[in-house]
């Protein structure tokens, strides 16, 4: 879909695109064909999308999944859809439950509803999708982290957000843009690839760079699940205050004797920073505090 063509959609309602959810459509093909090449789907996958807009994305995500959950915030784009592709809205308390005349789960489920908070109250099981989609950019962290933290996670995301946020989920230890994002991601993903999306491919253009990125599921959990939970405190009291000593940051969550037990036996330095430990050292750390604590 053009830009001529989306204004002219639009014009046609009489929408006005609304800031601050974020409604900057990607029409470019040739990116579009990118976002759904490094998605590597087939008729087996099961794709959920978050904010389909006007659905250039869940058009080519139709022709090789087998079934995609299109969430919309926007009622009025929700009712363009339903009419762009002949489908029902399907129910915000049962989406998945949804059969068509044949008894068959539908290609395209189409859902009315904030997604954010969709994921949040409704337990799902999403370990056989995949997550494709042009996400809101304002929330498009704590989707991430949502998904990412949820029992039954993803088997692979690919989503275009904002650059400086792409950064921070494909940075490594020592990088400026290194991170709780980072970390709270890479815990269950590993970050594949990367490109950079110009702001000319979107309608309207974002004020702001984006790029696609490419997240696949560990093959083996690097933490058990009740070990998590420490992971993500140690983790966020390390980076209150990126310029400060972690040790004196944990201090505030564990026992100066414990932590001056670990942290000889990780080979970390008292005055080392949140920035300089590799989510293998963090993971290593979340083991000796849950051991020693339990």
């Amino acid at each position: 879909m053009k830009p001529s063509e989306m204004r002219e959609l639009l014009a046609a309602r009489g929408i006005q695109l609304t800031k601050s959810l974020g409604q900057n459509f990607l029409h470019d093909t040739n990116q579009l064909r990118r976002i759904v090449d490094a998605a590597e789907l087939t008729k087996q996958d099961k794709v959920l999308e978050i904010g389909p807009g006007l659905g250039p994305l869940t058009e080519l995500l139709l022709e090789k999944a087998g079934t995609v959950l299109a969430i919309e915030k926007d009622a009025r784009l929700v009712e363009v859809l339903r009419e762009e592709f002949g489908v029902g809205q399907a129910s915000s308390l049962s989406p998945f439950s949804e059969k068509s005349e044949t008894g068959k789960m539908p290609v395209l489920q189409l859902l009315h509803d904030d997604a954010l908070e969709f994921l949040r109250r409704e337990a799902r099981g999403w370990s056989d999708w995949k997550l494709v989609a042009n996400l809101p950019y304002s929330v498009a962290s704590p989707i991430l982290v949502e998904l990412a933290q949820t029992p039954s996670r993803p088997e692979r995301m690919v989503v275009t957000l904002q650059l400086e946020v792409a950064q921070r989920l494909m940075a490594k230890a020592d990088d400026r843009n290194y991170g709780v994002l980072t970390l709270l991601i890479q815990l269950d993903y590993e970050p594949r690839e990367w490109f950079k999306i110009p702001a000319d491919c979107f309608f309207p253009a974002p004020d702001v760079d984006s790029a696609c990125v490419v997240l696949v599921r560990r093959a083996k959990p690097l933490l058990a699940d009740e070990q998590r939970a420490t992971f993500v405190k140690i983790v966020k009291r390390a980076f209150s205050q990126r310029r400060k000593m972690m040790m004196k940051l944990l201090k505030a969550d564990w026992p100066l004797e414990k932590l001056e037990q670990a942290f000889p036996e990780l080979k970390i330095s008292p005055q080392e920073r949140a920035e300089k430990l590799s989510l293998e050292q963090f993971v290593e750390l979340t083991r000796l505090l849950t051991a020693k604590i339990s």
